[in-house]
């Protein structure tokens, strides 16, 4: 896995993983539907440690679905989601797929808050489907 880049829609906010994600999913629960303005979100974990962020970030914090704190760190200047830190994931930064330089190797393996999702939201392919959040 070739180093993971991207940044905001400004560019004043940068990010860079060297690490094999930890995981590829689409998450169905209204924080990220709102958060995103979307029907859903996909995100790429990757370790914490292997993150590098150039740039401000702002942070909103709230509890999600799971009822434990999830970070929502967004660019100031031009509003983008950049990245989640949920406190039930404490080594885990999910990163917006949308902000990646290249996502052209994404392919989502999980979706998750299916009990959540759109009645007119039906992807396709292999993925496993949880109504929550899996264990």
């Amino acid at each position: 896995m070739p180093q993971i880049t991207g940044g905001c829609l400004c560019g004043k906010v940068r990010y860079s993983a060297n690490a094999e994600p930890a995981f590829v999913g689409v998450c169905h629960c209204t924080d990220c539907q709102k958060f995103t303005g979307s029907a859903f979100s996909i995100i790429v974990g990757v370790p914490k440690q292997a993150m590098t962020i150039e740039g401000k970030l702002s942070t909103y914090s709230k509890a999600g679905d799971t009822g434990k704190t999830v970070e929502r760190r967004f660019c100031p200047e031009c509003g983008s989601s950049i990245a989640d830190e949920a406190s039930a994931l404490p080594d885990v930064v999910m990163l917006s797929t949308g902000t990646l330089d290249d996502a052209s190797w994404v392919k989502p393996s999980m979706e998750i808050f299916c009990d959540s999702a759109q009645s007119w939201v039906h992807l396709q392919g292999e993925m496993k489907r949880f109504p929550k959040m899996p264990g």
